[in-house]
């Protein structure tokens, strides 16, 4: 673990967390996020950003598409972002995006999918379903398309797969998810175990913001919790956790049932790095390791289903 990950948790669980617990509305959390967004995260040098629109019938989803200084692959990578459905948003994570897109030489998509409490389940899940079919829509082969989130993010993504999954509809070419909210029943264990140890989520308010995407729906829905999802025949899987994590076995049990309908997982622990760790890749080497690892992934999974 490196010096500056040590001094970075030790900032997030004396400022950041406690400011997030603090929070008296969506709306705060959302200005806080974009605000340390534009401060702490760069995309690199000539990234290209252009906001496009995604169709499927009357349903829209704007989308923000990240394109590299070199475009050298047809892939394109669909991002959804956290922020556990009501804050968050795609220029938050444009930096994040530019970074995988450099190393992937890809276009990457970040959908703007609407946030509760104003539009509570099942908005987002259906927006993130809008911007799969409409990148289909647009000519974009499912097996040249990669989904992909992070937290909330990460539910919306493997909810996604489950239900193309279950609809035996073409899949993805993969899958992958940083730090993801996979049982917003709260079922695991390091919910309550890593509670102090947790860098950023405070989880005393976890319930509360849970229930504003809720509005009287069944958490157990594996449209909002995929762990309660089935996957057989789903296209291959990469997470990534760490064990401090309130989400740890979010991420663990994930991987179980995965397996259990075999579906090939790669699966990577990481000892003390706050959750969503590769948002910071201006500051911890350890972010840029894990896109790096996430980037050769991709690349091999890619030329593995072409050698097949």
């Amino acid at each position: 673990m490196s010096l500056r990950a040590k001094l970075l948790n030790r900032w997030l669980r004396r400022v950041e967390k406690p400011a997030m617990a603090r929070a008296k509305s969506p709306a705060a959390l959302r200005k806080r996020m974009d605000m340390q967004a534009r401060l702490l995260f760069h995309p690199p040098r000539g990234t290209q950003m252009k906001w496009q629109v995604l169709e499927q019938g009357p349903a829209r989803v704007d989308v923000l598409e990240v394109v590299p200084r070199t475009l050298t692959s047809d892939l394109v990578v669909l991002y959804l972002h956290g922020g556990g459905f009501v804050f968050g948003s795609p220029p938050a994570y444009s930096a994040l995006a530019g970074q995988l897109a450099r190393r992937l030489g890809a276009r990457v998509m970040l959908a703007r999918y609407r946030l509760a409490p104003e539009h509570p389940f099942p908005a987002a899940f259906e927006d993130a379903r809008t911007a799969w079919d409409g990148l289909v829509n647009s000519g974009v082969a499912p097996d040249r398309i990669v989904i992909g989130g992070d937290s909330a993010g990460g539910a919306l993504t493997l909810s996604l797969l489950a239900e193309l999954a279950v609809e035996k509809a073409s899949m993805p070419a993969a899958a992958f998810c940083f730090s993801p909210l996979t049982d917003v029943t709260f079922g695991g264990d390091s919910f309550s175990r890593n509670a102090e140890a947790e860098a950023v989520l405070p989880a005393e308010g976890a319930h509360d913001m849970a229930e504003l995407y809720l509005n009287g729906a069944d958490a157990q829905n594996p449209q909002i919790s995929p762990f309660f999802g089935s996957f057989t025949g789903a296209a291959p899987v990469w997470i990534t956790v760490g064990d401090t994590e309130i989400l740890h076995d979010d991420a663990r049990r994930m991987v179980q049932v995965l397996q259990r309908d075999g579906v090939h997982v790669t699966y990577q622990e990481q000892q003390d790095l706050p959750h969503v760790w590769p948002l910071f890749h201006n500051i911890l080497p350890e972010a840029r390791q894990t896109l790096d690892d996430l980037a050769d992934w991709i690349t091999q999974t890619r030329a593995q289903q072409g050698e097949s």
